[in-house]
């Protein structure tokens, strides 16, 4: 059996500086992981994840491995990896298969040869470890304990196999964490993903009409950071609570059918497939670029980009040219992959922080419990909670605490007006 395979293995002394600069902005983690060194939680067991490797990944790789762990990781992304932190985590021990470009079936080579080490537990980003066990892998599943997810789709994914019946073992949905989704998604996504359009595109974002494509915590963090950058914010949405929401933050709301008429600059973030067709990419402007901040490449219709192009060019990195039958062209970043991943670093190490906490937490938690039936569970309050109290504590900041009259006064409801 392999124990890994990366790009280049000589890449790894510059992988394990950017591990190191990531765990000086991660003091969260790093308070765990000296608790994990002594008490040792996950002695002589097998963990398996699919996530973005990246430095923060790194980060908590190193975090698991030393509470005693055998970790087995693969991508999340075909474009996601930085081959760098890859090689340095497969001279860590750590049995990585993960290199960036990868195709179609290396990314599923990649997943199963993770399930090869047998795990007891799972850590996703996007469900693919959950539903290759619950697809090819089934021989697999009765020695999974449980598992973690830590992205929006992926828990979208997960209900829906509890709710056919069809998950078999019991999942903790980390993205619905408070300390993971009011900050990783909306200050990690709404920054990182104008990092990866400004690297890919350098453009000005200032006076350009921007659509946001969805507005949950990650269209959020993306609708605001862009209005920072002085665009002029439009949101698309099917959710009338949302919509509303959107309104009432400054912003234009209209139908993706309208905005497409219009839009300089398009993002998708909601989750879901074909959100932008061949319908809308037929009223698009010349010029008009089209970047996704989404799991999955399904949010821009690939296809119908394709069967509408009578001409395709890379102009630069992340940035390709489709030319249209009348002269038009769309600007595709990152493929249509996440293009925060694909085309810039990910999310800032300090917010990665309290969602890999949670991660690590929540593993922690399934491996001390008893088996729990299989369905999607919350994240225990007890554990964001900690999340907090240690990122508190590391920008050293205290808060209040209630005295035994507000709490007396809390828990009773017969004292009012006095």
């Amino acid at each position: 059996m392999e124990k890994f395979k990366v790009k280049d293995l000589t890449l790894a002394s510059q992988g394990h500086l950017q591990i190191e600069w990531a765990s000086k902005h991660m003091p969260v983690l790093a308070q765990i992981k000296k608790r994990f060194s002594k008490e040792k939680p996950f002695k002589g067991l097998t963990l398996a994840a699919c996530l973005h490797v990246t430095k923060e990944t790194g980060v908590l790789s190193e975090t698991f491995l030393a509470g005693g762990a055998k970790l087995a990781l693969c991508g999340s992304n075909p474009l996601s990896t930085q081959d760098d932190v890859a090689a340095a985590l497969a001279k860590t021990g750590v049995n990585i298969f993960a290199w960036r470009a990868q195709t179609k079936d290396e990314y599923y080579w990649c997943v199963e040869r993770a399930l090869d080490f047998k795990p007891i537990v799972t850590l996703d980003d996007g469900a693919d470890l959950v539903g290759t066990l619950h697809t090819k892998r089934t021989k697999g599943l009765s020695k999974i304990k449980g598992g973690t997810e830590e992205t929006t789709t992926g828990v979208l994914r997960l209900r829906a196999m509890e709710k056919a019946g069809a998950l078999k073992y019991p999942i903790i949905a980390v993205n619905d964490a408070y300390t993971k989704y009011l900050f990783d998604n909306r200050y990690g996504t709404g920054q990182s993903t104008i990092d990866g359009i400004l690297r890919a595109t350098n453009i000005l974002l200032a006076g350009k009409n921007f659509v946001v494509c969805g507005y949950g915590w990650c269209g959020r963090g993306i609708a605001m950071r862009a209005q920072g950058m002085g665009a002029n914010v439009i949101v698309t949405e099917t959710n009338p609570i949302r919509a509303l929401e959107a309104a009432m933050n400054g912003f234009r709301v209209m139908p993706i059918a309208e905005a497409s008429a219009i839009g300089d600059i398009f993002v998708t973030a909601t989750g879901d497939t074909s959100v932008i067709r061949k319908e809308h990419m037929q009223k698009m402007k010349d010029g008009t670029i089209l970047a996704n901040s989404g799991h999955f490449n399904v949010e821009i219709n690939p296809k119908h980009l394709e069967e509408l192009a009578t001409s395709k060019r890379n102009i630069r990195p992340n940035l390709d040219e489709y030319t249209l039958s009348d002269g038009r062209r769309l600007y595709l970043l990152a493929e249509g992959r996440l293009v925060n991943l694909a085309a810039a670093e990910g999310h800032p190490s300090e917010v990665m922080d309290m969602s890999f906490a949670n991660q690590a937490l929540c593993v922690e938690h399934l491996v001390k419990s008893k088996r729990m039936p299989p369905r999607v569970y919350t994240v225990p309050k007890g554990i964001d909670e900690t999340v907090a109290k240690l990122k508190l504590k590391a920008m050293k900041m205290e808060i209040d605490e209630l005295t035994n009259e507000q709490k007396k006064y809390l828990a009773t409801w017969e004292m009012g007006t006095t």
